[in-house]
């Protein structure tokens, strides 16, 4: 390679050196193999990743679930203590907010309110969301979700 007056060596390749404009230009692009070897490695990367994080996603609905029950469960305490006495099942979950025991009704991690029945059937209270589906029993994130278990 030529250098230059001052002793520089220019990066880039001249047309005496074999080089054409249109062989450079060439030179500076990706060819189609190379974008396609990315786009494999980016769809193993999201592959993986989805694998990984949707079954998170999922056991992170039912922790809150057991949570914000959790959470009604001691209120309800909290409130037999201050009245002798679970609030009715017209009062429902509602008479902790009417009593200021809590400031607000949380809904289930599907958008739905939770669910009170006194007499309970696995207790004095059960209060239960319907999971996923929003109907009674089913498995996985469908199961139902309560103070029982």
């Amino acid at each position: 390679m030529k250098k230059d007056g001052n002793g520089f060596t220019p990066l880039r390749r001249s047309a005496e050196n074999g080089f054409t404009p249109l062989r450079r230009s060439a030179e500076n692009g990706f060819t189609l193999v190379e974008l396609m070897v990315v786009l494999v490695i980016l769809g193993l990367l999201a592959t993986v990743v989805a694998f990984n994080v949707l079954p998170a996603l999922s056991k992170g609905t039912t922790e809150k679930a057991k949570i914000d029950i959790a959470t009604l469960d001691q209120g309800l305490e909290m409130y037999k203590l201050q009245n002798l006495a679970y609030p009715d099942a017209s009062q429902g979950l509602q008479a902790l907010v009417a009593k200021g025991v809590i400031k607000k009704l949380p809904k289930d991690p599907w958008g739905r309110p939770y669910r009170y029945a006194v007499p309970g059937q696995h207790g004095l209270v059960d209060i239960y969301s319907l999971g996923a589906d929003g109907a009674e029993g089913g498995e996985g994130d469908n199961a139902d979700i309560g103070n029982w278990q």
